[in-house]
């Protein structure tokens, strides 16, 4: 598992032909942007890309840029374990022109404390292979509640420093701060040569922290270890140029699974530096990142007013919480609203005080139910479901599966319909295990019998009216339309 604060990295690619009129500086014109899990995401992402089964615990806001964190995670099959976060997603904005960078745009401000992690984390850090703590100086290291689980964990433990973070809790297996990192966190005086200045900052950083091991990296010179004994041992890196964002993480991570599988701390650290020079000899995290990560399209955006997208669904959950209510969340492709889905919507809306529907979008619906689906595409949907006087937001997703956008909503109570009545029931859906992470619920309301739109998309093209409706397709959209308008 890695554990740590995890921002929302964005590399904006273009070119750069000329001066602006009106100030000697470049333009960028811009040719293709990437966004991407930075910090303890992007260590995750690392992992997962490396073949491990990776849980992650981080801080996660009600706003846009956690939406998208959630999906780029769920893509590289990262589980999240969000804990909530009060302020805005941090954002690190590159612009790049020719491979390098012409500046860096932060934006998100200082974010509030996490808050609190749910027995499954606990239970989590407790049952890991091997924990990553993946600081970025940002609150999620320095939890209290966190820490004493860490200080308890059999786990092999590797903690990647922050100067603005806390120290490493006692026994890790090995801290790996960089260069400027250790002598900052030693506060070691100057004097003497590099490796001397870099051998003071490992002792006293392990003596500090009572760490097994303290391996400081040198860039693209490789690492210092201090373990046993008072002679460090010295692991050169192979000759490597290129993009260096990244390469922190990829020691990390590595370091992380090597000790998972059983190795000493020796061979962690020459893997470590063997992978992150190849990592930037490859080309760094822009030809690092999975192919799935990459693939992630933008997120949706429809004109349906401010009920519809992420950032009005993080706004209503925002506030629903911040007054001590119960957030409530169901999900569907909703391709021909009826009866059926008004009454279990109604019954949702009831059980808590707002409802986020989770709508499949036009690429998902087709994905799980052939080409010829949807009837009605998404901005249509969502537009008619955020007419209802029983939904407050509506966010769509292009996933097969909701998993993204729960993981990132944490409901309270995530409500299903159907009839599960033979052999089935709430724990045997697949959320279920999603809402177990921050300590939520699923329930089954039934549907009405008899409505169900396959059927009357089947009835409707064989020509037949069923229960009253229009036996046109167009038709039936028509008055399902008009149906919806005067539904508040």
């Amino acid at each position: 598992m890695v554990l740590g604060d995890t921002l929302l990295d964005r590399d904006v690619e273009g070119l750069v032909n000329r001066l602006c009129p009106d100030s000697p500086v470049p333009v960028l014109d811009e040719t293709v942007s990437v966004d991407r899990p930075g910090g303890a995401g992007l260590a995750a992402v690392f992992a997962a890309a490396q073949g491990a089964d990776v849980a992650l615990v981080t801080a996660v806001a009600d706003d846009a840029g956690g939406a998208r964190l959630g999906t780029l995670l769920a893509a590289a099959g990262v589980r999240l374990y969000a804990l909530p976060l009060a302020g805005a997603t941090p954002e690190k904005i590159r612009l790049r022109a020719r491979g390098r960078v012409l500046l860096r745009h932060d934006r998100g401000g200082t974010s509030g404390a996490p808050g609190q992690p749910s027995d499954a984390v606990l239970r989590l850090i407790a049952d890991a292979s091997a924990v990553l703590v993946s600081d970025y100086g940002r609150g999620v290291a320095a939890h209290p509640v966190l820490r004493a689980a860490l200080t308890a964990t059999r786990a092999p433990v590797v903690w990647d420093p922050h100067p603005r973070g806390p120290g490493a809790v006692p026994g890790v297996h090995l801290a790996t701060p960089n260069e400027p990192e250790a002598r900052d966190l030693a506060k070691t005086p100057p004097g003497g040569s590099r490796l001397a200045v870099a051998s003071r900052s490992a002792h006293a950083l392990r003596r500090r922290w009572q760490a097994r091991a303290v391996a400081v990296t040198l860039g693209g010179d490789g690492a210092l270890l201090s373990h046993a004994g008072s002679t460090p041992l010295v692991v050169p890196a192979p000759p490597a140029e290129g993009d260096t964002c990244g390469a922190g993480d990829r020691f990390a991570s590595t370091a992380t699974l090597a000790l998972a599988r059983g190795a000493l701390v020796s061979e962690a650290v020459q893997e470590a530096v063997a992978e992150a020079s190849a990592y930037v000899a490859g080309g760094g995290v822009a030809t690092a990142l999975p192919a799935p990560v990459r693939a992630v399209a933008p997120a949706v955006v429809t004109g349906g007013g401010d009920r519809i997208g992420a950032a009005a669904a993080g706004e209503v959950v925002a506030r629903v919480r911040a007054a001590g209510g119960t957030v409530v969340a169901t999900g569907g492709c909703f391709d021909l609203l009826h009866a059926g889905h008004v009454a279990t919507l109604q019954a949702a809306r009831q059980l808590g005080d707002c409802l986020v529907v989770c709508l499949n979008s036009d690429a998902s619906v087709a994905g799980l139910k052939g080409p010829e689906r949807p009837v009605v595409p998404q901005g249509d949907r969502g537009r008619l479901l955020a007419a209802l006087g029983c939904v407050d937001a509506v966010l769509i997703f292009d996933e097969a599966t909701p998993e993204a956008a729960l993981s990132w909503l944490r409901p309270d109570i995530w409500v299903k319909g159907g009839d599960y009545a033979s052999g089935g029931g709430p724990e045997t859906l697949p959320e279920t295990e999603i809402l177990a992470r921050w300590g939520g619920h699923t329930v089954v309301v039934p549907y009405l019998d008899g409505r169900s739109t396959t059927d009357m998309i089947a009835a409707a093209r064989a020509g037949r009216g069923s229960g009253g409706w229009p036996v046109d397709p167009a038709e039936a959209v028509a008055q399902v339309r008009s149906t919806a308008k005067g539904a508040r």
